[in-house]
């Protein structure tokens, strides 16, 4: 048991034994396992305590060494070892202080140890030489809206062809798939061509069987030159139909049309929209983020649209006053949106802090962005101090990029000659929904990264009680007439795992200390209701509440309607509407409520009217989900199913790659379909932290909330040696991530990210079906193989930069921050170009 757990720490106990010499090895060890068990903890100290111990073994690598073994005296002791053995001793003894047994087995595993490169041999021959695609530290690169529609259906047909080459030479070849305007071909590596070549082909393998009447070949503009083996290298090819030949245009068509079923459709397209619309549905849902849309009027920027999930949808509630109207007009105001947009990078990004005020019954809101208080250093701590305190405060990160309505449409990415039945499918945004985005001009997400660590210092700022009038500067005023925004919720698949009636009826809340309160219904389900108070209670996500239903007992006597327990789910800002699920539905003595309702669903459903989910203004949530997906600026991650425990399986990649991209990048040595997560997390945090924290999980609770410090050194060419990560919980002390961040800072980069994961739910294949069904319709063994793949998804994370926020916490040294930033814009930089 024990061996099994060391076996399964590997990596983390190589990561120690590095360390082990450490005059603060004790720090290092508490940070670096911090988030393992008390049991697993010990089991690793007593491991680094064995490897610790002095030992005079005597070492002998004659015949077991591919180098030239000769004698070694250490200590008075006589050993025989290689340049290379020699090289690991001295290193080793320096590292840990002597010969300890660390040193011992770091000689007897060298990189020429012939019993070293024997296994690593027979790991190869069972596996085969690893390709990126068979290594377990790459994954699937996702590219969210990377799909497009088909002019027409391509079919797999490979056929001899000749082509004439643009410096005058003809070679065979063949082809790999073929349709009306275009082409793959198999071409042997040494015939190069470039992109934008003009070539003539000629159809051997069909002029053979039939009479095309083409004496000069078709004509093809190359688009693209894929590097496939040493024997072969994809070209692809579109028509340039300078021949207007229209009985080949159709006896192509026809013999396409009619062979499709005998030689196979080419999926592939089809199948990598489904596998990216599936990862973005399962991403949109969860996102911790408000994406604000700006339009332009009359040569004003105005936040006029937002769209929110349920993860989201406090922050645009957080936003709105006591008449319930957004002020983030005021807030994202002219000076501020201009500030940002002068910024240089693709992706314009500050923090933003803001508190509230409550005067005669009104809200007003305080605000000020990082650079902001920058430009004012005598009242950056009157603003941190003062407005931290409040339960109000929280810090945002801004990220600002252009959108426009081009993006509001994705076609369906099935071929247009499917005809009629597609047009049906196909359809733009309707005119209303085209006028409503029309003037937008910039996308703003806006994400919550308030960390209680960092608040709890911001409150510890001192300042001066006569200073408090100064703070009138950051507030904001309320405008008569304030400009509308339409908050949108984003529709997808509708997880209720039962369907909600309106029906209103008498409900008496039984609260602590005996108090009764009157209510209402608005409306139920099996497992849930929603309820109307007639008066604001001070309840929270959580609460356990007691509640009895006279009018509905009148109707039965086999079951007693008395003080029903029920769980807050949520709760409105007027704190008079809330939602209560059956509290621990597997208890006998708590499930009357179940029992009672299903059979009356059962009894009525003729009389019962469902609630109407229909979205205000059809289309319009379709139409900015596109334009989000079209401008992902974050890092989305997954974690799929292995066995009891989870890995990541996939990484979003959108139009703007993060930091995080870049530095993964670093290390990923393949085509752009997989990226490098090697070292991405700490060892063992997603096994013995973050898997047990999900099973707890359900689908409608709040993110998982971690601070990620990743130490990354760009001059070393592995991501073993480049990359170091540590991660803590949302509410834990920052304070023990200090050395590891204070390293970084002296001559490596330091990055820290905001990691949120949520749960997923299933996988919305309605969104996906006319896809689906076009593959089920030629390949459903492929159509299923893509089904278990999406139900695979376990977990959906987010990852958002907040590396000057949570380093600025730790009040390092001005020269040395400054030194590490610069590095890191010149890495950084470097790397874009």
């Amino acid at each position: 048991m024990a061996e099994d757990k060391l076996l399964r720490y590997q990596d983390l106990i190589n990561e120690l034994k590095l360390q082990l010499g450490d005059q603060n090895f004790e720090k290092i060890f508490r940070q670096t396992t911090s988030h393992l068990s008390k049991p697993d903890q010990f089991l690793l100290k007593m491991e680094m305590s064995r490897l610790s111990q002095p030992v005079s073994r005597f070492i002998d690598l004659r015949g077991q060494v591919a180098g030239e073994v000769r004698p070694y005296e250490y200590e008075g002791k006589q050993h025989f070892m290689d340049d290379v053995a020699i090289a690991v001793f001295e290193e080793e003894v320096a590292r840990h202080g002597g010969y300890t047994l660390a040193v011992y087995e770091a000689v007897m595993h060298t990189e020429n140890n012939y019993r070293v490169m024997q296994r690593e041999a027979q790991l190869r021959e069972l596996s085969g030489e690893q390709t990126p695609e068979q290594n377990p530290h790459y994954v699937k690169a996702v590219r969210f809206a990377s799909y497009e529609s088909r002019i027409e259906e391509r079919m797999n047909y490979s056929i001899k062809i000749s082509v004439d080459l643009p410096k005058g030479r003809t070679v065979s070849a063949t082809t790999s798939d073929i349709s009306l305007s275009g082409a793959k071909i198999k071409l042997a590596p040494k015939h190069h061509v470039n992109k934008g070549d003009l070539l003539s082909i000629r159809l051997v393998g069909l002029e053979q069987e039939f009479e095309l009447g083409l004496k000069s070949g078709i004509q093809y503009e190359v688009v693209a030159v894929e590097t496939v083996s040493r024997e072969y290298n994809h070209v692809r090819l579109k028509r340039t139909f300078i021949e207007k030949n229209q009985s080949f245009d159709d006896f192509l068509n026809s013999f396409i049309h009619g062979n499709k079923r005998r030689y196979k459709i080419n999926l592939d397209n089809t199948m990598d929209a489904i596998v990216c619309k599936s990862y973005e549905q399962y991403y949109l849902p969860r996102v911790a983020s408000l994406f604000t849309f700006i339009s332009k009027k009359d040569n004003f920027l105005i936040p006029n649209i937002a769209l929110y999930n349920e993860n989201s949808a406090f922050i645009h509630r957080y936003f709105c006053d006591e008449r319930k109207v957004s002020c983030l007009y005021s807030i994202l105001n002219q000076r501020r949106l201009k500030a940002l947009m002068d910024k240089h990078s693709s992706v314009k990004e500050t923090i933003l802090y803001t508190f509230t005020h409550s005067v005669g019954g009104k809200l007003y809101y305080y605000s000020a962005t990082e650079a902001e208080l920058l430009q004012m250093p005598k009242l950056r701590s009157l603003f941190f101090g003062f407005g931290s305190k409040k339960d109000s405060w929280m810090s945002f990160k801004l990220q600002l990029m252009p959108s426009t309505r081009e993006d509001a449409f994705i076609p369906l990415s099935l071929p247009e000659s499917l005809g009629k039945s597609l047009e049906k499918l196909n359809k733009p945004p309707t005119p209303r929904v085209q006028g409503l985005i029309h003037d937008v001009q910039f996308l703003l997400v806006i994400t919550e990264i308030s960390t209680p660590a960092i608040t709890a210092k911001y409150q510890q700022q001192s300042y001066s009680q006569e200073q408090l009038n100064q703070l009138k500067q950051f507030g904001h005023g309320k405008a008569a007439n304030p400009p509308y925004l339409e908050a949108v919720a984003l529709e997808y698949v509708n997880l209720r795992a039962h369907r909600r009636y309106l029906y209103k009826t008498a409900v008496e809340l039984h609260l602590e200390g005996h108090v009764s309160v009157n209510a209402y219904s608005r409306d139920f389900s099996v497992m849930g209701m929603q309820i109307e108070a007639e008066r604001p209670l001070e309840l929270k996500k959580g609460d356990i509440v007691y509640i009895s239903l006279p009018e509905l007992q009148k109707i039965t006597k086999q079951h007693n309607l008395s003080h029903l327990c029920y769980e807050v789910m949520a709760v409105s800002k007027s704190q008079t509407t809330i939602n209560l699920r059956v509290s621990n539905p597997t208890d006998s003595s708590k499930g009357v409520a179940i029992q009672f309702f299903t059979q009356l669903i059962e009894n009525n459903k003729s009389k019962l009217q469902a609630c109407d989910e229909s979205p205000k203004i059809p289309g319009l949530s379709t139409a900015l989900r596109n334009m989000v997906t079209k401008s992902v600026c974050q890092f989305p991650l997954y974690f799929h199913k292995a066995g009891q425990n989870l890995k990541i399986g996939a990484v979003g990649v959108g139009l703007y790659k993060t930091s995080l991209h870049r530095i993964l990048g670093h290390f990923t040595q393949s085509s752009g379909d997989l990226i490098s997560i090697e070292q991405l997390l700490p060892t063992g945090f997603i096994d013995s932290a973050l898997t047990e924290a999900l099973r707890a999980h359900t689908r409608q609770d709040k993110p998982l909330q971690y601070t990620l410090f990743i130490k990354f050194d760009p001059s070393k060419t592995s991501a073993q040696e480049a990359l170091k990560s540590q991660c803590v919980a949302l509410d834990e002390p920052l304070e023990p991530l200090y050395l590891f961040a204070k390293k970084a800072l002296k001559g490596e980069l330091l990055f820290v990210y905001r990691l949120y994961v949520s749960k997923t739910g299933r996988p919305d294949i309605d969104y996906l079906a006319n896809e689906m069904r076009y593959v089920s319709h030629y390949a459903i063994h492929k159509a299923k193989e893509l089904e278990e793949t999406l139900w695979a998804v376990a977990g959906v994370g987010d990852v958002i930069d907040i590396s000057e926020e949570v380093i600025g916490y730790f009040d390092f040294e001005t020269s040395l921050v400054e030194g590490m930033h610069a590095r890191k814009l010149a890495w950084l930089e470097g790397h874009l170009r």
